[in-house]
């Protein structure tokens, strides 16, 4: 009898084991969700940023240009 008592305790024990072993990992995959998402947002703004940087770089040598251009009297 007692060993029938102590095979459902150990079941008990087992299953509650498990189931911490579930919830770690579960929560140890929704961190590294986040993170992951964390990163592709920075990582997409550094490449918006960097793109908004090259677009404004080649319309301000663009406007040099032109304006070099219309001072040698090459453009109108």
């Amino acid at each position: 009898m007692a060993s029938k008592g102590l095979q459902d305790l150990k079941q008990q024990v087992e299953g509650a084991a498990q189931e911490a072993v579930t919830a770690a990992g579960a929560a140890t995959q929704q961190v590294v969700d986040q993170t992951t998402e964390a990163g592709q947002k920075a990582m997409d703004q550094v490449a918006k940023s960097t793109q908004e940087t090259i677009d404004k770089t080649a319309n301000q040598a663009s406007e040099a240009f032109s304006g070099f251009g219309k001072k040698l009297g090459l453009l109108k």
